[in-house]
């Protein structure tokens, strides 16, 4: 199969809460007017960028017993994110962990580092 610039990102597994995000332009505003100024940026504290992949969410421990019928899909059950794929995400840089991959910048961050969501469909 062939990786193109559609299905690049399919490969890319995220693990447990941790949420994969393409950081925005500096300086670039959304449609709602949410817009990081320069010297919040410049100080590196918090970043933005926009949600492509999430992870399942954070695993339930199982239960210590164990039952001889269940199937292997059973075993693990995941409490799901607050975050949506295509959310805009307001996060500290310091939580993050930066990385290249086909050329692009991306973050890679728990969610207890993304301080707040904006979502374009209604709540």
């Amino acid at each position: 199969m062939m990786i193109t610039q559609d299905n690049k990102l399919k490969k890319l597994i995220i693990i447990g809460d941790r949420v994969l995000i393409k950081p925005s332009k500096p300086n670039e505003q959304t449609s709602s007017g949410l817009y990081l100024p320069p010297g919040v940026q410049e100080k590196e504290k918090v970043q933005q960028g926009y949600v492509i992949k999430t992870g399942p969410g954070y695993a339930i421990p199982l239960p210590i017993e164990n039952e001889p019928w269940k199937t292997e899909d059973e075993q693990v059950k995941y409490i799901p994110l607050q975050v949506k794929e295509g959310d805009l995400a307001l996060f500290l840089l310091n939580g993050a962990t930066e990385l290249m991959y086909e050329g692009e910048k991306y973050f890679i961050v728990p969610q207890h580092a993304i301080l707040m969501l904006e979502r374009e469909e209604d709540l």
